[in-house]
């Protein structure tokens, strides 16, 4: 056990909890309980986590175990999908990515799931990356405005998207089990069909939409909602204040990291834009180091994105990290929620 352990839980043990209400006012208690933790894990910790195609259903969580000695990560992350059946990303494995969540719920890890979501503009219930209706296609202006616009054709086919996903969150919902959402994530790059469109008619207010079609509507009340940009490399990527929803519909800030190599901008914008919430790393090729993390402690937990974790990671660095002393794995993370 590392030796940071003992001084995680003699911190844990002797500070107060802070209090710190999720913005759903109806949050579950569970979504409650794992937000105070949240918060008051910041600083004392990164969580390790793993993101899995929905196809290879939790095989990377077990792949970390037989590429670290024996560690697993503390936070499992999957996507809700958007291609084929049997893809990828297939939408058929959608109840699969419902199961994987309980098991690892079971096993003790912290539960994130997104959605790469097909463009509004198809009546297809699936599509591909690129194409005339990727996931990376364009809405016209014209049709983002429908998009926004209630009763409109674009706008009642998202509703029918939206409504999909909600069937599977409440089954989550109703096994007791918080869930780390971030929906619409990197919207501050131009690749996604809801990313570039800053102020409060673009981004912002599709977030506000979906906060409200599953919190209001559906009544689903054990998410905790991420505003997950792109971190600040260069590649026509836009500043974060130009597409934060507010602080009324984010739990925790997030950014991904696949090339700044983790300079410190991002750290210190995300702290600055959330005014105390929670930040974390959404997801990540290259591991961040030890000495990344103890420089920018505030991060709760990274997320390595799939065949990541061994493409663009040797075998020292995934074991610099799993073992340092200012990271957690799920082993830990059961000894310090005792």
């Amino acid at each position: 056990m590392k030796k940071v352990l003992s001084t995680v839980l003699a911190a844990f043990a002797s500070t107060l909890a802070i209090a710190q209400s999720p913005v759903n006012p109806n949050a579950s208690q569970e979504a409650k309980d794992l937000l105070t933790f949240i918060y008051n894990q910041g600083g004392k910790g990164t969580l390790t986590g793993q993101h899995s195609y929905p196809l290879f259903s939790d095989i990377y969580m077990e792949r970390v175990e037989n590429l670290t000695d024996g560690m697993h990560p503390a936070v499992f992350g999957q996507d809700f999908g958007y291609s084929k059946p049997n893809s990828l990303d297939g939408i058929n494995f959608r109840q699969r990515v419902i199961d994987n969540a309980i098991k690892w719920h079971k096993k003790g890890a912290i539960i994130t799931l997104m959605w790469h979501a097909v463009p509004p503009t198809t009546d297809a219930i699936f599509t591909t990356w690129q194409g005339e209706n990727g996931v990376q296609s364009k809405l016209t202006d014209k049709q983002w405005q429908d998009l926004l616009t209630e009763g409109t054709e674009i706008n009642t086919r998202w509703k029918a998207q939206v409504d999909v996903i909600a069937f599977f969150l409440k089954q989550l919902q109703a096994e007791n089990i918080p869930v780390i959402w971030r929906p619409y994530h990197e919207m501050n790059g131009d690749w996604f069909w809801w990313g570039h469109r800053p102020g409060e008619n673009g981004y912002k207010k599709l977030f506000r939409m979906l906060y409200d079609r599953l919190t209001n509507y559906h009544k689903i009340n054990n998410l905790l909602w991420v505003f997950n940009a792109n971190e600040l490399n260069g590649f026509n990527v836009k500043e974060y204040d130009g597409y934060y929803p507010g602080h009324d519909v984010v739990d925790i800030l997030a950014t991904d990291i696949y090339n700044s190599d983790y300079k410190g901008k991002d750290y210190e914008l995300l702290l600055k834009l959330g005014e105390g919430k929670p930040i974390a790393w959404g997801e990540v090729g290259k591991l961040p180091t030890p000495d990344i993390v103890k420089k920018q402690p505030k991060w709760v937990w990274f997320m390595c994105w799939c065949e990541f974790l061994e493409v663009q990671n040797d075998w020292q660095r995934r074991m610099d990290i799993y073992k340092a002393d200012n990271t957690i794995t799920l082993e830990e993370l059961a000894e310090i929620k005792k």
